[in-house]
């Protein structure tokens, strides 16, 4: 039923100097940009999916949802929202696996610089059935433009986004069992934890439970960002010269892999880059 990782939305404080910042992250323009309902929206559309900056706009009940949603958890990661080819069967499930989600709504959205428009249908499943972290499920009209690439060493993919939980077994029963994800792998390691990764389309979503903490009821969120790049040296020297705080190259946990941590200028979220130099095994 779900076919891919739509988007995330990132809260930000200031739209502007969210969309300059992930401008400069990203080496690439946004790609749509709107105000309306209470919020300024500026989208990156990358090779597999979307990222959503979102600001409060105005003083309407809309904004203020907007401000204490900001308010409650700062900046940072706050939604999302995968893809289904059929909204209809997608509720239908949803309501089936209690996940008690809203009526499908339709929705349109006008670029303010174009004047184009995209549309979509749908539906979220309630906060407290998902533990705490708000997913939403959407089937597209339209695609969404590319965004264009503004520098060398541009940043073309999502690799995986993470959900930090405090009971790793009800997670996997949520991502895997009731929403129909792909475990492709249940890691434990003394040093870091229980790691669960989650195929979505072309990208991961991985479940992360810190090392020597025993299960709990508590609430799960959304923590970070992993990003592909093709060369991590040609991207940190990019981004070192933008002015950013980034770490040196070192190799990753994954086989075959090189990743450095980005430090500042992402709106609050955690962020890694990962190159693949082989096969991983």
């Amino acid at each position: 039923m779900i076919s891919a990782l739509d988007h995330v939305v990132v809260l930000t404080s200031d739209i502007e100097a969210g969309a300059a910042s992930y401008q400069t992250l990203f080496g690439r323009a946004p790609s749509w940009r709107n105000r309306g309902d209470g919020a300024a929206r500026v989208l990156f559309t990358l090779d597999n999916t979307t990222l959503e900056l979102m600001a409060p706009d105005g003083d309407g009940e809309a904004a203020n949802r907007v401000r204490a949603a900001l308010a409650a958890q700062g900046e940072g990661l706050a939604s999302l929202c995968f893809s289904t080819p059929d909204i209809a069967k997608m509720h239908r499930r949803l309501e089936r696996l209690t996940l008690r989600p809203e009526p499908v709504a339709a929705v349109e959205s006008r670029d303010d610089t174009s004047g184009a428009t995209l549309s979509w249908k749908r539906t979220r499943a309630a906060t407290e059935a998902t533990h705490g972290v708000r997913l939403f499920f959407l089937e597209p009209a339209s695609e969404r433009p590319r965004s264009a690439t503004v520098a060398d060493a541009p940043i073309p993919s999502m690799d995986h986004v993470v959900v930090a939980t405090t009971d790793p077994e009800r997670a996997a029963a949520l991502y895997g069992a009731r929403l129909g994800l792909d475990m492709a792998l249940d890691r434990s390691h003394p040093d870091w934890g229980r790691l669960m990764f989650f195929r979505c389309g072309d990208l991961i979503v991985e479940v992360a439970h810190r090392a020597g903490k025993e299960a709990t009821s508590g609430p799960d969120r959304l923590h970070g960002i992993s990003w592909r790049v093709a060369d991590a040296d040609a991207t940190r020297a990019r981004l070192l010269a933008a002015g950013l705080d980034v770490s040196e190259v070192r190799i990753g946990r994954r086989p075959g892999s090189r990743v450095m941590t980005v430090r500042s200028g992402t709106c609050g979220v955690p962020t890694l880059l990962i190159e693949k130099t082989a096969k991983a095994e």
